[in-house]
């Protein structure tokens, strides 16, 4: 099967930013790269990188990985997609989820509660607005349109989009919320990922939502988020994984709350993780980061030479993976291109 590409750009101002994006970018749509994805948590926000792109590319699609629920009123983000999408000749994908506890309550100011019924909601709410077949009245437990009681009437998008279906994306790594995205999500974005554990981890959960959904697999476009690199420097670019795996394990959550630590406990790295995120929360962090260890960090990236990346690539084609969203593990501009180049020149 074909493996489609994907860049991800991720952060502005963490990742590239400014001409050294747009080339980037522009790098990968020469590739042959099918998509470039744009992340947002609080800082830059996803809409206005996506809209600066559409502009100034040409045939690669612009996708949000991920557009955080809390961020937003449902209506926000269809209005945002059908324009994202307009600009850029009909380019854009959503891509949905309801962020964490931490960043709803903390930053956004909006209660976490059922975070997972919300987002099925939110893309109730999104999907009829962009389908535009009738006025929006919906009426939920987690959003009201109109409000009930108040001043306000059904409104219906007051122009008619390039597409009244616009793929929806989902980032999800929970076994609930990997159901959900099955069940009514045009895609699946998982951001930490083994392809190697990826049956005994979602399998069952994937099954549950496509037959809720009466949906088939070819229904569901499975599309990891994976740090690459080829040749080079790979220690280096093996630590760039440990960074942000300290981030996952001991940062992005509590003790009671981390959905990334749960996961390694499925994948077979509970003990590991639970040292990382143990010693992160003591202030421990170099401790953390040596606490990783070179097998957890292979399981979920793709480094090596160029043999060794086309060989496990082809356990991707052997999962029914859709596409990989590559991120450089190398910030290194020379180093990037040559692992993008490879990378390209492997997945055909």
């Amino acid at each position: 099967m074909t493996l489609k590409l994907g860049f991800y750009l991720g952060y502005w101002g963490i990742g590239p930013k400014g001409d050294e994006a747009l080339e980037a970018v522009r790098f990968a749509e020469d590739l042959g790269y099918e998509s470039v994805w744009v992340a947002e948590s609080y800082g830059s926000d996803v809409v206005s990188v996506l809209a600066w792109l559409a502009g100034q590319t040409e045939k690669i699609n612009l996708g949000a990985a991920i557009m955080q629920v809390p961020a937003r009123p449902p209506a926000a983000a269809a209005m945002a997609g059908v324009t994202i999408d307009e600009l850029s000749g009909g380019r854009f994908m959503f891509g949905f989820g309801p962020s964490g506890p931490q960043v709803s309550e903390g930053w956004y100011g909006v209660p976490y509660a059922k975070p997972w019924g919300r987002t099925r909601e939110y893309i109730e709410v999104v999907r009829e607005i962009v389908a535009r077949e009738e006025k929006l009245d919906h009426q939920g437990e987690h959003y009201q349109l109109p409000l009930p009681g108040g001043q306000g009437k059904p409104l219906k998008l007051n122009f008619k989009p390039r597409r009244n279906e616009i793929p929806v994306f989902v980032g999800a790594i929970g076994r609930k919320s990997v159901e959900i995205a099955a069940e009514i999500a045009d895609g699946w974005i998982p951001i930490f990922f083994s392809v190697d554990r990826f049956e005994e981890a979602w399998g069952e959960h994937i099954e549950a939502g496509l037959a809720k959904g009466n949906r088939q697999r070819s229904d569901l476009e499975i599309s990891p988020s994976i740090q690459v690199a080829i040749d080079g420097d790979l220690e280096a670019a093996r630590n760039m994984v440990r960074m942000g795996l300290v981030l996952y394990f001991g940062g992005m959550g509590s003790r009671k709350t981390n959905f990334y630590v749960d996961l390694a406990h499925r994948f077979g790295y509970g003990e590991v993780a639970d040292e990382v995120q143990a010693k992160f929360q003591a202030g421990d962090k170099e401790g953390a980061f040596g606490a990783l260890t070179d097998e957890l960090v292979n399981a979920v990236s793709l480094i090596g030479s160029e043999a060794e990346v086309g060989e496990r690539l082809a356990r991707f084609r052997e999962n029914g993976i859709d596409r990989l969203i590559m991120t450089p593990a190398q910030p290194e501009p020379d180093q990037m291109r040559h692992t993008m180049e490879r990378l390209a020149a492997l997945a055909r």
